[in-house]
């Protein structure tokens, strides 16, 4: 059996590598998101564990969806995915999904290695 080694290599900016490991993610595990839920899910990256409210009217002020509603609605089917986590009763705080393995600290190179092997 003969294995094709393919590498790939550029810099891209940090907002862009970690959408392209939300994409990879949700790509891998058959999940589909649209360009506002990724520029949402990068934004929950960047502030971490967060109020759900503040984030919702945050997300509407940087005119990512057109209403608050749409932002919680949108969070709903995400934490579905098992994308996002939410907690807490009355406050409730939101953040990224651990087991999605997310990187966003400086400076850093990301490798992935994916295998094919047709039958």
């Amino acid at each position: 059996m003969v294995i094709n080694q393919i590498e790939k290599k550029t810099v891209i900016d940090h907002e862009t590598i970690i959408k392209f490991q939300i994409l990879t993610y949700c790509f891998l595990n058959n999940i589909r998101i649209s360009e506002a839920d990724l520029n949402c899910l990068l934004e929950l990256v960047k502030a971490g564990e967060t109020d759900l409210t503040s984030f919702c009217n945050d997300i509407y002020n940087k005119k990512i969806f057109k209403s608050t509603q749409t932002v919680r609605n949108m969070l709903t089917r995400v934490e579905k995915e098992k994308l996002i986590l939410k907690s807490g009763k009355s406050k409730k705080k939101i953040k990224i999904n651990p087991e999605l393995n997310i990187y966003s600290g400086k400076n850093f190179l990301l490798t992935y290695k994916l295998l094919s092997i047709e039958k």
